[in-house]
């Protein structure tokens, strides 16, 4: 069990000891991260899945929210100037969260009999809740940082700010309302946070706070069990979460990059490489990736061998191509599972940005995500429209690889996902390096980061300077950041071999932990 809190980690472990699946482990260290790292992630956001099991074809959750019926340019037209939607505040708060839904789906999947309670599975989220947790550095310095644009959000300084200020790292926060939220689940079941009393609480308070959201887009919401995009390479098969997420340009990267024939891990070509893939896969993924029932063609097509031999010809492997290129904002959290029956999951839980939209209702505990936000008011695949997903940075990794090893591996981080997971990929499956050491290794993310107008190509100070050298006199803008910076992303990873040995890696940057027994 992978997780970037501990205490997820731990509340994953638990269950998996008591008999349960990696599916129930993983629905309980979600609940339980909802809790202990809320500027990351809620039950207020949006989830994804992918789940291996031996003998079957892997499968994926889709677990995003729809668009409200009220939400059309129009209506936003009459109540915002410009072409941009809100980033906070009740306007922002447009999608219905789907990651409750998600775990619902997911856990029809374990069959009835095997299943342990919903209680147990929440168990753990409820005691954090109503006895407290310990406030992370992480939280407190977040909290903090984005504190102009959330002090004044209805609900949010009620439940996690004291006397109007952040708590400090180390204050006991507790969340009484969000335990008795999970409570009233593991009572009447999380289908009833779509069509129960909570959800005609949040529909109320959402819509007193000027959201478009309605008690019936909650009704209407169903996640998806999908087919994830999948791309067969020479170290075996990958998989990743279909449109609207950015899976495909994660699975594009390294498509890329195993047809660049780069033989020595940690060199320039390395590096150069996946930065240049990436940038290849960003410009394709910005003109046309949106809700699949507006793109011109499917995800899938795009990895197909001749796209990507295509693609990988405008690589120049002695020069950087110009970036003048503008990434979405976004925070998130990855977890990945295994049991002793062989079932792997990778799983992304998000509010897109730090708190979300801010929105929180102090009754039930719960804040909204401002996932709607990355929406257009302009046409184009990811142009608003009532009862639409919106484009998604999150995409959860799975690998199958030539001998049998199944790999789970993901971050958050926005933009830089698919380019960490690229990072951990190659470091460990292309250039033989330790799991752990992969996710330890100095990382990059090409791009802009919140506040930042420079497009630069970011390295944490940990690099060979030579190869720094390289990067720069082939025209890359390079920028140093801190030597473990929360900028390269919160990452983690899960391993399981033919024989059954287990492996699992936790990312220092993070506050988390990786278990196995």
């Amino acid at each position: 069990m992978s997780a970037p809190h501990r205490a997820a980690a731990l509340a994953g472990r638990d269950i998996l000891e008591k008999g349960g699946t990696a599916i129930e482990a993983m629905i309980a260290a979600a609940a339980t991260i909802a809790v202990t790292y809320p500027h990351m992630n809620g039950i207020g956001g949006d989830g994804f899945w992918l789940i291996h099991r031996p003998g079957e074809a892997p499968v994926g959750i889709s677990a995003c929210g729809q668009a409200a019926a009220l939400a059309s340019p129009d209506w936003y037209a009459q109540r915002v100037h410009g072409d941009s939607l809100p980033t906070r505040g009740g306007l922002a708060a447009l999608t219905v969260p789907g990651t409750i839904g998600g775990w619902s789906k997911a856990l029809s999947l374990v069959p009835q009999r095997r299943r342990l309670p919903l209680p147990a599975l929440l168990a753990a989220a409820i005691d954090y809740a109503e006895n407290g947790i310990a406030v992370t550095g992480n939280q407190a310095q977040t909290t903090a940082d984005k504190l102009d644009g959330l002090r004044d959000v209805p609900g949010f300084a009620e439940v996690f700010l004291t006397e109007g200020a952040p708590p400090p790292a180390g204050y006991r926060l507790r969340q009484k309302a969000l335990a008795q939220t999970f409570r009233s689940l593991a009572e009447n079941g999380l289908e009833s946070f779509y069509r129960g009393a909570l959800a005609k609480n949040h529909a109320r308070m959402l819509e007193a706070c000027g959201s478009p959201l309605r008690f019936d887009d909650f009704v209407d919401y169903e996640p998806e069990i999908v087919a994830p995009l999948r791309l067969d390479t020479s170290h075996g098969r990958l998989y990743n979460m279909v449109a609207p997420t950015q899976g495909v340009a994660s699975l594009m990267i390294l498509g890329m990059f195993d047809r660049l024939n780069v033989r020595e891990g940690e060199s320039y070509a390395h590096i150069h490489g996946l930065v240049e893939a990436t940038k290849q896969a960003f410009i394709k993924r910005n003109r046309e990736l949106g809700d699949p029932r507006t793109m011109e063609s499917p995800a899938q097509s795009w990895l197909e061998p001749g796209c990507l031999d295509a693609m990988a010809a405008h690589i120049d492997p002695h020069r950087a191509l110009d970036w003048p290129y503008e990434p979405k904002q976004g925070d998130t959290i990855w977890m990945g599972a295994a049991d002793a029956d062989g079932t792997v999951v990778s799983f992304i839980q998000s509010v897109y940005w730090e708190f979300g939209s801010g929105v929180t209702s102090p009754e039930t505990g719960v804040y909204f995500q401002n996932r709607g936000a990355g929406f257009s008011l302009l046409p184009g695949p990811n142009q608003l429209a009532p009862g639409k997903r919106p484009f998604h940075t999150l995409n959860p990794a799975l690998a199958v690889l030539s001998d049998g090893r199944v790999l789970a591996y993901g971050t958050m981080g926005g933009e830089g996902q698919p380019q960490t997971q690229s990072a951990i990929f190659t470091r460990y499956v292309q250039f033989g390096m330790d799991l752990q050491q992969a996710i330890t290794a100095p990382r990059w993310l090409l791009g802009r980061t919140w506040g930042d107008e420079a497009t630069s190509l970011k390295l944490e100070d940990r690099f060979d300077p030579a190869v720094i050298e390289a990067l720069q006199a082939a025209g890359h803008d390079v920028e140093r950041i801190a030597p473990f910076s929360d900028l390269a992303g919160h990452a983690g990873a899960v391993l399981r071999h033919p024989d059954g040995l287990f492996e699992a890696a936790s990312d220092p940057r993070a506050d988390g932990a990786a278990l196995a027994y």
